[in-house]
């Protein structure tokens, strides 16, 4: 259940406007981010993964800019140099991806952190800290989903379509961890401005 379009809207208007109040690197890369959508986020993981030529997980700096490049931040190289030198902390010349991304991620009250596990672990019905099909089969309904509806898609496809909203984009294994749902739902909330709306929301979404 990504964002609804109006928040993602809301959210859009005011990551731009933000923008123009805030001169620290990693703000502006996240506001940027977020300006494009609840799924901004993830959408610049995407853009690392195609870089990162030797699957390597990591970054050197070279792959930070020219992912940042085709992901149309507008950053000069002066403040991705900033950026990096942060997150490279041993000095190795290369920088952790998922790290990275992790930090980027909007803050998160614990009130919204933990209606967010509490969905996790609805759909977890194995308990092992990962979401499978197999765990989807009795908690999420397919029979909705227009392209199950018309016979484009049989049922573990839509599972699969579900599944693929949250996993990393390095990792699209069909498995879902709670970090990658972490990061996929902190990309909402940063559309929803008060605690008790995106609690709501998620409730209603997930029937808690």
């Amino acid at each position: 259940m990504p964002g609804t379009a109006r928040h993602d809207r809301e959210m859009a208007i005011q990551a731009r406007r933000s923008l123009y109040k805030t001169t620290d690197p990693l703000e502006r890369l996240r506001l940027q981010c977020l300006a494009k959508g609840s799924a901004g986020i993830k959408g610049l993981g995407k853009a690392f993964k195609i870089v990162d030529g030797n699957n390597s997980r990591t970054l050197d700096f070279n792959e930070f800019l020219r992912g940042l490049h085709d992901y149309a931040v507008m950053i000069s190289k002066e403040e991705a140099q900033e950026l990096f030198r942060k997150f490279d902390k041993d000095g190795s010349g290369t920088i952790d991806f998922d790290e990275f991304l992790v930090t980027l991620r909007p803050p998160m009250s614990n009130a919204r952190k933990e209606i967010i596990m509490q969905v996790f672990r609805k759909l977890d019905k194995t308990g092992d800290g990962v979401i499978t099909i197999e765990d989807l089969r009795g908690v999420y309904n397919v029979k909705y989903h227009p392209k199950y509806q018309n016979g484009d898609w049989t049922e573990d496809q839509v599972f699969r379509a579900f599944l693929d909203n949250f996993d990393s984009p390095y990792e699209k294994d069909g498995r879902v961890t709670t970090e990658e749902f972490m990061n996929y739902y902190a990309g909402v909330s940063a559309s929803i401005d008060t605690d008790v709306y995106f609690i709501i929301m998620m409730k209603n979404a997930w029937k808690l």
